[in-house]
């Protein structure tokens, strides 16, 4: 059945709470609102206000409250609406999801899904853009996952919420309207194994999130000029499947990482970092990066568009290296 990205986000969330009563879910506007996209929508009537709560606007409440239900034996799958609200519950997120399963030894869990919705939305602004998912990278202990698309979406998530450990899913705002096919059977997607979304020969294009889909575009546009593009999306950022892009930059030489955040200190940098010191003979030329400027977004939609990436700029960079 095809269903909307949001859909199958809030469809993971209610398969799960039918299996697992210590499932709960809470954040701003969740309950009889359904959240600002529409992913809880419905919650509230099936389960009760006992396991939906609405909260006040306080980040660091909601996730300083959500660890401590986690430590108690809940497992509790919050929204923090935006992820640049993220940085108001920075050091609840960094310090304490990140490093406290790994400080108070192997019997200890911390089962707590954080997601956010991050990404350009067509004028929302340089304080309602942001993609921080290279932020929290940094913090270890901390599972990161991108989800491209409603199958991934759905797959990911219900296998977030299972985890053990604190798992934060950043979801692109573009994205929540988005429609595919969605198997009624009850299926997961592993953490950490990344997915070839198109085979290739001339070069590894490696996505995060929304670009994938500008990526896809691109190959399409790169095939018209004969060169045959390889395109993977990663889906989780920690763990990180190399071998999958090692595997493919082996074979095709060549690779673009395309993310939404900014360029410095970016998720591509890391990645082109460790394809270069797995590698490095392997590359027929330099790795090339496709970020946003390093620029707070404008709510310019003309400057906004000249600052993300853009499946043309992909194809010049693909086309700079042959």
């Amino acid at each position: 059945m095809q269903i909307t990205y949001a859909q199958a986000l809030g469809d993971a969330i209610k398969e799960e709470m039918r299996q697992d009563y210590s499932i709960m879910v809470y954040g701003e506007d969740v309950a009889e609102h359904g959240g600002i996209f529409g992913v809880t929508r419905g919650i509230l009537e099936e389960f009760g206000s006992e396991r939906i709560k609405n909260t006040p606007i306080s980040e660091t409440a909601i996730v300083g409250s959500a660890i401590g239900a986690a430590m108690t034996g809940m497992r509790p799958c919050v929204e923090l609406m935006y992820a640049d609200f993220m940085l108001v519950a920075f050091n609840e997120l960094f310090h304490c999801c990140g490093k406290w399963r790994y400080l108070h030894g192997p019997e200890y869990k911390l089962p707590l899904v954080v997601r956010c919705a991050m990404g350009y939305s067509f004028g929302a602004g340089a304080e309602h853009s942001n993609c921080f998912e290279s932020l929290f990278m940094h913090a270890p202990g901390v599972t990161i996952i991108c989800p491209s698309n409603p199958y991934d979406a759905k797959g990911l998530l219900k296998s977030a919420i299972r985890s053990d450990n604190p798992v934060l899913c950043f979801e692109h705002k573009q994205l929540y309207k988005v429609k595919a096919e969605i198997p009624k059977e009850e299926y997961t997607v592993p953490l950490g194994i990344a997915e070839i979304k198109r085979a290739g020969t001339d070069v590894t294009i490696i996505a995060i999130s929304l670009m994938v889909r500008e990526a896809m575009s691109a190959a399409k546009e790169l095939a018209k000029a004969g060169i045959s593009a390889e395109v993977i999306d990663p889906r989780t950022l920690v763990p990180f499947d190399k071998e999958a892009v090692l595997r493919s930059v082996k074979k095709t030489h060549r690779a673009v990482i395309v993310e939404e955040s900014n360029k410095r200190m970016g998720i591509g940098a890391e990645i082109a970092a460790m394809i270069q010191e797995e590698m490095i003979d392997e590359l027929d030329a330099p790795i090339m990066r496709v970020a946003s400027l390093d620029v707070p977004l404008p709510y310019s939609l003309k400057l906004e568009a000249y600052s993300v990436p853009n499946p043309h700029k992909i194809v010049e960079a693909v086309k700079s290296m042959l």
